[in-house]
């Protein structure tokens, strides 16, 4: 396994952080690890990291202990936490040579990675210059400078743009290729876009561990739709595969479907046969949602 936490739990005076905490992570999983704020998430990774001690119970990071054999732990390790560290002052090619020279790595790897991550353009400006978008890329490279064989990304799409969200998540995906990557998130968008499980956290308390793959499978098809005008509920009722239907408010619907076939095309058919436009439609992953919100309100 490249992680094991074994019944750890986390106290700060007399709050309870993490609540023996369980789990395991292969070597090649892109772990979506979801939870509200507070939860619990950061102060996880920080103790996979090596950054917090545990109040009881262990982590193994390859096999090797956190707190008895905490270097070697840690060369396997690459760490982006949620408020990403930079020197501003510094350009970003300085900046990963930098941190290169404390890996005792060569300066021609600091290129490949700069190539790797999309930094090529920005390498020789300096970091306070870029965007959102690239200052995480500068982060996720020193992450990944000394080839860990262990990836820890804590919020790194909070506060991207819609273009810069896709660049990251394409990044993260590619990496994840090679790399056990556990990325924590309050979004569960990145969870579905990104990852192959999701871990669910709770006040401290692991809820939920499942495949996404098979959770998808699963799910109830949901499409919320806004008409131009108001429909009757019992001409809505004639769209195939329909489970339920709800009016929201006035002209929108959300619409629940038991299959897997797309009804999106169904739904514009409606409309259609029906002389109405459709104003807005999406379509949303309901088990994710739903399991979400059961298990932690």
């Amino acid at each position: 396994m490249s992680i094991e936490v074994k019944n750890v739990t986390k106290l700060y005076g007399e709050q309870k952080a993490l609540d023996v905490i369980n789990l395991t992570i292969k070597k090649g999983e892109i772990v979506g690890f979801l939870g509200p704020n507070g939860a619990g998430k950061s102060t996880l990774m920080k103790i996979i990291t090596g950054y917090l001690s545990t109040s009881e119970g262990t982590v193994l990071v390859s096999g090797f202990d956190i707190i008895t054999q905490k270097i070697e732990a840690q060369k396997r390790i690459g760490y982006l936490p949620e408020h990403n560290p930079l020197y501003l002052e510094m350009y970003v090619k300085e900046y990963l040579q930098f941190n290169a020279s404390i890996y005792k790595i060569a300066k021609k790897e600091v290129d490949e990675i700069i190539a790797k991550v999309g930094l090529t353009s920005e390498a020789h400006k300096k970091i306070s210059q870029l965007s959102k978008g690239y200052r995480q890329r500068v982060g996720l490279a020193a992450a990944l400078l000394h080839n860990p064989e262990v990836l820890i990304l804590d919020e790194p799409t909070t506060g991207l743009d819609p273009n810069q969200l896709v660049e990251i998540r394409n990044l993260i995906k590619e990496v994840g290729k090679e790399k056990t990557v556990l990325f924590s998130t309050h979004i569960m968008q990145e969870v579905e876009a990104i990852c192959n499980r999701v871990i669910l956290i709770n006040k401290g308390k692991i809820v939920a561990d499942r495949n996404l793959k098979e959770l998808n499978e699963n799910q109830k098809q949901v499409i919320e739709v806004e008409f131009d005008f108001k429909v009757e509920k019992q001409f809505i009722v004639a769209i195939p595969h329909l489970k339920s239907a709800s009016n929201t408010f006035n002209t929108h619907w959300v619409l629940a479907f038991d299959t897997t076939e797309d009804m999106r095309s169904k739904v514009f058919d409606f409309a259609h046969e029906n002389g109405l436009k459709i104003l807005s439609l999406t379509t949303k992953n309901q088990n994710l949602e739903s399991l979400f919100r059961t298990l932690t309100t």
